[in-house]
């Protein structure tokens, strides 16, 4: 999945917000026309200031012409079944450009970016683009340790209880999308609350439905790409646990360096063992023909496997400063979402601690965690006998998507770019889908489909 960092924002105003606003908010019918700015008229930050329970943090100058960005704090409730629970601040950020233009609802699933770049969708339509910041995700965490309300479910209501009270300045259709990690979280939203959005495009978003051992991304990293090209990772993988001893102790003399620890996986040595289990997914995930050329070979240096392990499975995030911002992610994925596994066999004599890259290794043993198991078949099922207006867009060389969204809905679909990985776009897709998509796309918008020339 795509990993997401910003720089959390603190803010001493974040329980300004009444009780009244929170209620006010909670009340909202789904096509408000009541209160707030008519669309049109006045000028937006002052309609966003208006809105209840919302807070405007900043105007950021730094969008591109003719649009604004804001960074705004919504006040949501911890548990959103029972008030008596709380509330937190959550962040929000907009790419204003006119109250009669569509809306993109997106999220990244993690935390949200502060650099003002539109999805897809956004710059197809021309329109207003509002992310989501994921609960229990940079700033957007509510008070205590532990992570009990961080559900599918509870993650839904926040991002409809967003959609009711913006549905107050842009009445006119509404988008919802993201990638990876964010798809998931578009389609969960659907799934709970389906009239909410005109529309949902999810990019690379996988389907953990299937959490048997003989999974689904099992085969499929047994299979993908080339025969060469899959011995040539596994093989560069033998080399670095062959040379443990010399490249743990770089590893630990980097995060001395950049005064980290280990405490949350537990030491250097598991951390590094677990980068070179993750490192076979990932590359696969990321890599390009031209990339194969590159996997180091066992004639490689120390430091060219070091480096290549680094680029591919990123190391700094299995130490603490990182892999504190995203404990978050691993209960998700150990409570709930589910993940895929790797193929070990090849390293089996190699291999020094137990529970490979589970979820559990990434999350401190004091915060409990019970998987539920019912979680993704419910979604799968809705997805595949009522999902409607759902457009899926995966590479056929991604692992992530090894197993898949089969929407069965009215008006809805996957499509597939041939040997594309994690990062495909529309745009990726062959011409006659790239038209299919778009026009999709404007169909659900209600604008009118752009003419194309046989």
């Amino acid at each position: 999945m795509r990993v997401w960092t910003r720089r959390r924002l603190l803010t001493s105003a974040a329980t300004a917000v009444s009780a009244a606003g929170l209620a006010a908010t909670t009340a909202l019918p789904a096509r408000a026309a009541a209160g707030g700015t008519r669309p049109g008229t006045g000028d937006i930050a002052d309609a966003l200031r208006a809105l209840p329970g919302l807070r405007l943090i900043e105007e950021r100058h730094d969008a591109e012409p003719g649009y604004r960005h804001f960074v705004l704090g919504l006040r949501q409730p911890v548990d959103h079944t029972d008030p008596a629970a709380g509330t937190f601040e959550q962040r929000l950020t907009l790419l204003h450009t006119g109250a009669d233009r569509p809306t993109v609802l997106f999220s990244t699933g993690y935390h949200a970016v502060l650099t003002p770049r539109r999805m897809e969708p956004a710059v197809l339509l021309g329109a207003n683009q509002l992310q989501v910041e994921h609960r229990y995700f940079g700033a957007s965490r509510p008070a205590g340790t532990g992570y009990a309300h961080l559900t599918i479910r509870q993650a839904a209501d926040d991002h409809h209880r967003v959609v009711l009270l913006f549905r107050r300045l842009y009445r006119g259709a509404w988008i919802s999308t993201g990638s990876s990690k964010g798809g998931m979280v578009s389609v969960y939203h659907r799934r709970f609350h389906p009239h909410d959005v005109d529309g949902t495009v999810a990019y690379s978003a996988p389907n953990n439905v299937d959490d048997r051992e003989n999974s689904a991304y099992l085969r499929f990293l047994e299979t993908v790409g080339t025969p060469a090209g899959r011995e040539a990772v596994k093989s560069a993988q033998r080399q670095m646990l062959l040379r443990r001893t010399e490249m743990v102790a770089r590893y630990e003399a980097w995060a001395v360096a950049n005064n980290d620890t280990f405490r949350i996986i537990g030491s250097a040595d598991q951390a590094f063992e677990i980068a070179v289990l993750r490192v076979l997914f990932m590359f696969w995930q990321r890599a390009d023909a031209p990339d194969i050329a590159a996997i180091p070979g066992p004639q490689a240096s120390t430091d060219e496997l070091y480096t290549w392990l680094d680029n591919w499975a990123g190391l700094s995030l299995y130490a603490d400063k990182a892999a504190q911002r995203y404990v978050p992610y691993w209960y998700q994925i150990g409570t709930q979402l589910g993940y895929g596994d790797v193929p070990t066999g090849h390293l089996a004599d190699l291999l020094r601690h137990s529970g490979g890259i589970a979820a559990r290794n990434f999350v401190p043993r004091d915060i409990p965690m019970v998987f539920d198991r019912d979680a993704m078949p419910d979604i799968d099922r809705w997805v595949r006998r009522r999902g409607s207006r759902l457009l899926f867009v995966n590479g056929t060389q991604d692992p992530s998507v090894a197993e898949y969204f089969h929407p069965g809905g009215r008006d809805a679909r996957t499509l597939w770019v041939p040997d594309g990985n994690h990062s495909v776009d529309i745009a990726n897709l062959s011409p006659a889908d790239r038209a299919s998509a778009e026009d999709a796309l404007h169909r659900w918008a209600g604008q009118e489909v752009p003419a194309r020339s046989s």
